[in-house]
């Protein structure tokens, strides 16, 4: 029974993700912008220090093995062709951080949904919105896009995967803002 209750939450898991808001295109970067790459770095170890600290009341959760294939890639995750390597950032960084950029806004935006409307990260959505500011490649204030509403059945199970989806982000985040900061 256990076996197929599994099963079912792993099929059905990605029908019960809230819907993406449509990716934006890469910007052309702006000329006299800077990222303040040690700042970036100092919060993105806080935010990983925050997620480490969250505590998940349901761990078995934990033990469950969620395997699932985007092929839209979203939530967004840093890929080889974000050229997110430290040779690449070097000398052009725009990609990098307009992927970071893109899932600090879905990340901010998913803690703000009804997901989280019982266990409120606040602390968390706080540090992003300041890494969001620092990693802007326009000027200007990038609203909050609304996450569909889920089934309050789900939101347990929700907030377990995006945690989780969000500590593996923040962790391949910290290396890249630890190298251009050095």
């Amino acid at each position: 029974m256990a076996l197929l209750c599994r099963l079912c939450l792993c099929l059905c898991l990605p029908l019960l993700l809230p819907p993406p808001a449509a990716p934006a295109p890469a910007p052309a970067p702006t000329p006299g912008s800077r990222t303040d790459w040690a700042a970036c770095r100092i919060l993105s170890r806080d935010l990983s220090r925050l997620l480490t600290a969250v505590k998940d009341p349901h761990s078995v959760l934990d033990e469950m093995e969620l395997s699932e294939e985007d092929p839209q890639n979203w939530p967004p995750r840093i890929r080889c062709s974000d050229a997110c390597d430290p040779p690449t950032l070097d000398t052009n960084n725009t990609r990098c951080l307009h992927r970071i950029h893109q899932a600090l806004q879905h990340y901010r935006d998913l803690l703000g949904s009804d997901i989280f409307r019982d266990q409120p990260q606040s602390h968390l959505e706080t540090t992003m919105d300041q890494l969001l500011e620092l990693v802007q490649q326009e000027h200007g204030h990038h609203p909050r896009h609304p996450m569909a509403p889920s089934e309050n059945w789900s939101h347990q199970l929700l907030r377990h995967l995006a945690l989780k989806r969000l500590q593996s982000f923040t962790a391949v985040m910290s290396r890249v803002f630890t190298h251009s900061a050095s």
